[in-house]
């Protein structure tokens, strides 16, 4: 028997996963970013949210730096990628991340409507990857169409503070 293509089109997505349908889309736009241990940047950044009909959905996340005086791309940031999930029977959801700079986070959250707050639950690491130990994200829609997102970090002895912010157009969003 000849193996067959899976079907092109877009399956539905999974009743488990109708609290995050909001995130499913590709978003593109810029935010910044900050810390005590770096200079102030700017970057773009894509963010892909997408499902295969099973009760996950896959998340990757590629960034670039931005020249600050022509908001064109200068060179390759952070990419990360991972999947949501929900725990049953409730709005508490779960986000796996994996990062190639050698490290793998377990986030925890609650949805609220169209947002979600998360806090790290667990942060592996290997020999080589810079020290973070716990972070705190927090996604949202903005003004009903955009996404917003802001990311605070605890990493190399500083304490839990602000680090990245962006507020991304969904892929065909005017504007």
């Amino acid at each position: 028997m000849e193996p067959t293509e899976p079907s092109q089109s877009t399956p539905e997505l999974h009743p488990d996963l109708g609290q995050l349908a909001w995130l499913v889309g590709t978003w593109r736009g810029a935010g910044v970013g900050d810390y005590p241990t770096i200079e102030s940047f700017q970057f773009g950044q894509e963010l892909v949210i997408s499902h295969i009909g099973k009760p996950w959905l896959s998340h990757v996340s590629r960034s670039w730096a931005l020249d600050p005086s022509t908001g064109e791309p200068t060179r390759p940031l952070a990419v990360e990628t991972g999947f949501w999930r929900m725990v049953p029977d409730s709005l508490d959801a779960e986000l796996l991340l994996a990062h190639p700079t050698g490290y793998v986070e377990i986030w925890t959250g609650h949805v609220f409507e169209k947002s979600i707050e998360l806090i790290t639950d667990l942060v592996g690491r290997t020999a080589t990857a810079k020290e973070m130990t716990a972070g705190k994200r927090m996604y949202g829609i903005v003004e009903g169409v955009d996404l917003g997102w802001v990311y605070e970090m605890s990493a190399m002895g500083q304490a839990l503070q602000p680090h990245l912010s962006a507020r991304l157009k969904r892929d065909g969003d005017a504007g």
